[in-house]
């Protein structure tokens, strides 16, 4: 057994040497960490060769249906830990770098955060693909390759300043280039009408913008029950590396701008739409992934079917937000020109095959098209929305001919306007919401009208992450702690975490788990102080925030992008009401408290940023006062990231879920927190709904604010008015008196930016504080005063923390993708096939052979 153990790594170490003499020219004692991480990705890629290669010829030969799932946005993380962790190579990796002198620390450094997601919905998508990998669907998953990333987030002197992410600055050894894949996508033109044989009307473009989208391919890998997994492959298209998309002609003649309009398709995720530009760049990112992807799928299909007929049998498609809708509209685009099916009948199949996720009930995250701007950009496109529109509308008023006012409601296209939810919803067969609230919302409120007509289309599924990324991988020691407790069955059934709650009153147990939750806040505590900056106005780092000297801390986190609803406000004006208790008596407070918040505001979204800048001067009122520093401390955490999550969820021990109930579609940051072990100080919207009635009440305890239906009542009775909370509270008046009296301020735009959030929570008429800030603002005081309460008794705390982790086994994403293949998709796994896998391996195994004749020859 040890000689197979040594002979493994000494194979590995090998490989390891090989690519860096064969890939980069270099022996392993002058090369660098960068080109060591190289060639190890490429020693780790081999194995991931032959199981992707034998996935995609399993799901050919076997005939599986096959899902495809569309999204803008995906957050993976770096893959290098994921990978290593997925193919079980964890102590493998470790003993090579160790024997070859490389400190795995330093080359995990040189793997590249991918750029391609935001927040909650990327991170999201990738969870799925794990679990989908994992669990043996077939899946294909298409994005976008954005070379800059959304951006990368400095805060000068608190202000955000958008850089771009660079990530893929260096070669990325995880993505496949795939020239004979690439599609081309038309913008604008002429339209000369035709019919079909159905004699449905087609149209053909001519002065078109033809735009290249190239395709890179990325492998996720499935964590395996034994040694053989399953592979999704995530295609992202680039318009960065096809010359054809640079106008020359244009450049030449000083048209500089949109000469390079089409290679800037895929710079950025979420273009600042603000201007006309940008809402130009946002329509084409959306038609070029839609265009793309069913030109690909549809190849792939007829590649293995050499049929069409069959399409809805075999594909289904996922419509991730409303951002890929336009794929209803291309996909019947598609069948009726290109395949000849008759108008009836090609949307009688996109309705089988489509499928549409909702993540938001926000109006502006609900997207409506400009009808001229889609019109001129895309014209064929259009006139298929508008028949699927006019044949929607004639049908309402057969359903509901007494109420005239449901076409208004319910059209695609309004006021010169074309409503891209409305679209997913008619051309899919289940709409779902995210969590149990998020889908009574959806269909006793926002799509009522669409539920009356279409009651058996909509469904819940509530959200999901994955334990081998959140638990597993990101946090060991508890894995282990876990694994040691009650076996290592929950990496694969996450219902089995259940049982750690059987020694939530061990001592031993507590001990562990609080010695772990110490070893990761010290790990934290380290990063905070070495590697999150504090810069002046011009950029330059300063100083670093500054941390206790002890880990005997309550450490409390909210870590998600800003947005008025998920109220960082609220949270800041806590703090501040917490530095004016302090400021009055230092022993006001029963324990240390650190404060982290973290996250990423849209780029035109002006009062986000003007709330993340009072987060910065809060923090730096609160660090640098010594009457308050040693009981509080406040740190804003810089281009917030996964792996910064994966430094600050095992170290936390509150999770803040805040957000106006009613508008949290689900979260997930809420599961990943609680499956670490901390505790929710929470609202009861979104998720936290299901997850307190999994964890119980008793083990729930920080429940606080109002619900939606109270909120309801309050909007229904116009019966709100803050100014009397103002009024009546003087703590609450105390704080945000600070924002209006200079004593938070150092300069006249930081004066102004606390004015407008006051103004926006006191003096903005009917409208003042629509989020309800200060209406839950007390109750969020008086409950945080329980979790100093609770967390005086460490011991006490642990037991419910060990409780929260036993009530997230139905949080798994592994469990969400079994609901959507049995509820939605109809989708069955589709595991290795033995013959095939053998069969390519055997291909290596003989490729590899010639490798070893070499050596020999060498050695002679």
């Amino acid at each position: 057994m040890e000689n197979d153990k040594n002979s493994e790594i000494f194979d590995f170490m090998q490989k390891i040497k090989r690519y860096l003499i064969t890939n980069l020219g270099k022996v392993e004692s002058v090369a660098s960490n960068e080109e060591f991480y190289f060639a190890l990705c490429m020693a780790l890629r081999e194995k991931i060769m032959i199981n992707w290669t034998a996935t995609e010829h399993s799901h050919n030969e076997l005939g599986a249906k096959t899902l495809y799932y569309l999204c803008m946005e995906y957050l993976p993380g770096k893959f290098l830990t994921n990978n290593i962790t997925n193919l079980k190579q964890n102590d493998l990796v470790l003993e090579v770098t160790k024997r070859m002198g490389r400190n795995l620390k330093d080359i995990i450094s040189c793997d590249a955060e991918p750029g391609l997601g935001n927040g909650g919905l990327g991170r999201l998508a990738s969870c799925f693909l794990d679990s989908l990998a994992t669990l043996s669907y077939p899946a294909w998953a298409y994005g976008l390759r954005y070379q800059y990333g959304i951006f990368e987030q400095e805060l000068w002197n608190g202000v955000q300043v958008e850089r771009p992410d660079c990530w893929l600055l260096n070669q990325n050894p995880w993505e496949f280039r795939k020239d004979n894949h690439s599609q081309n996508v038309k913008f604008a033109g002429t339209m000369h009408p035709g019919t079909n044989i159905h004699g449905d009307e087609v149209f053909y473009l001519e002065d078109y913008e033809e735009v290249r989208a190239l395709p890179f391919d990325t492998p996720i890998i499935g964590y395996p029950k034994n040694h053989d997994f399953n592979i999704v492959t995530l295609r992202l298209w680039s318009t960065k590396e096809s010359p054809r998309n640079f106008e020359l002609q244009r450049f030449n003649a000083g048209q500089i701008n949109e000469a390079g309009e089409n290679t800037a398709i895929t710079d950025v995720l979420y273009p600042n739409d603000n201007n006309e530009i940008g809402k130009k760049i946002r329509l084409k990112q959306e038609f070029l992934l839609v265009c793309a992807s069913i030109q690909d799928i549809l190849h792939q299909h007829l590649r293995v079917y050499g049929q069409i007929d069959n399409l809805d049998q075999k594909v289904q498609i996922q419509i991730n937000d409303t951002h890929p809708a336009l794929v209803i509209a291309e996909l019947m685009r598609r069948l009726i020109k290109n395949h000849n099916i008759s108008w009836k009948k090609a949307f009688e199949m996109t309705q089988n095959i489509c499928n549409y996720t909702n993540h938001t009930i926000m109006k502006e995250a609900l997207e409506e098209w400009n009808e001229s701007r889609l019109q001129t950009l895309l014209p064929r496109q259009y006139k298929i929305i508008q028949k699927i529109n006019q044949e929607f509308c004639d049908k309402i008023r057969i359903t509901f001919p007494n109420d005239p006012g449901r076409i208004d409601r319910m059209s695609i296209i309004h006021n010169g306007q074309i409503k891209m939810a409305h679209l997913a919803i008619l051309g899919s067969k289940k709409v779902n919401g995210v969590a149990e609230l998020h889908t009574e919302i959806l269909k006793n409120d926002l799509f009522k009208d669409f539920v009356d007509m279409y009651p058996q289309k909509f469904i819940p599924i509530t959200n999901g992450v994955t334990q081998r990324r959140w638990l597993f991988q990101s946090n060991p020691c508890l894995c282990d702690l876990i694994t040691k407790k009650i076996g290592d069955k929950w990496k694969l059934d996450f219902h089995e975490i259940q049982n750690i709650k059987a020694h939530a009153e061990d001592s031993q147990t507590i001990e562990e788990f609080l010695k772990i939750k110490q070893e990761n806040k010290k790990k934290l505590f380290n990063f905070i102080k070495q590697e999150n900056p504090i810069r002046d106005y011009k950029g330059k780092v300063i100083d670093h925030y500054p941390v206790f000297e002890d880990y005997d801390v309550l450490v409390e986190s909210q870590i998600k992008r800003y947005h008025e609803y998920k109220r960082q406000l609220m949270n800041v004006l806590h703090a501040l009401m917490l530095y004016n208790d302090l400021k009055q008596d230092p022993l006001s407070r029963k324990v240390k408290r650190m404060i982290i918040l973290a996250g990423k505001a849209a780029p035109g979204y002006d009062l986000a940023k003007k709330i993340m800048l009072f987060a910065f001067l809060v923090a730096k009122k609160i660090n640098t006062d010594k009457d308050v520093n040693e009981k509080l401390k406040f740190v804003v955490i810089e281009n917030y990231n996964v792996s910064k999550a994966e430094l600050i969820i095992p170290a936390s021990d509150l999770s803040v879920q805040i957000s106006t109930a009613g508008y949290e579609a689900s979260g997930t940051g809420n599961m990943k927190l609680s499956m670490n072990g901390s505790l929710t100080i929470g609202t009861e919207d979104g998720a936290n709904i299901e997850m307190r009635k999994a964890v119980t009440d008793e083990y729930w305890p920080f429940k606080f604010g109002l619900t939606k239906n109270e909120i309801n009542e309050i909007v229904k009775n116009k019966s709100y008015n803050p100014n009397q909370v103002y009024l009546e509270n003087e703590k609450v008046k105390n704080a945000l008196d600070m924002l209006k009296n200079d004593s938070l301020v150092n300069s006249e735009y930081e004066h102004q930016a606390l004015l407008q959030i006051y103004t926006i929570l006191l003096e903005y008429g009917e409208n003042s504080d629509k989020y309800f800030v200060l209406k839950d603002l007390v109750s969020y005081y008086e409950t945080q005063k329980k979790v100093e309460d609770l967390y005086i008794d460490r011991h006490i705390w642990t037991k419910f923390a060990i409780h929260n982790i036993g009530g997230m086994g139905r949080f798994s994403s592994d469990e969400v993708i079994n609901n959507y293949a049995k509820s939605v998709w109809e989708l069955d796994p589709c595991p290795l096939e033995p013959q095939i896998l053998e069969k390519v391996r055997n291909e290596y195994l003989q490729s590899s052979a010639c490798y070893v004749g070499e050596k020999s020859d060498t050695n002679k």
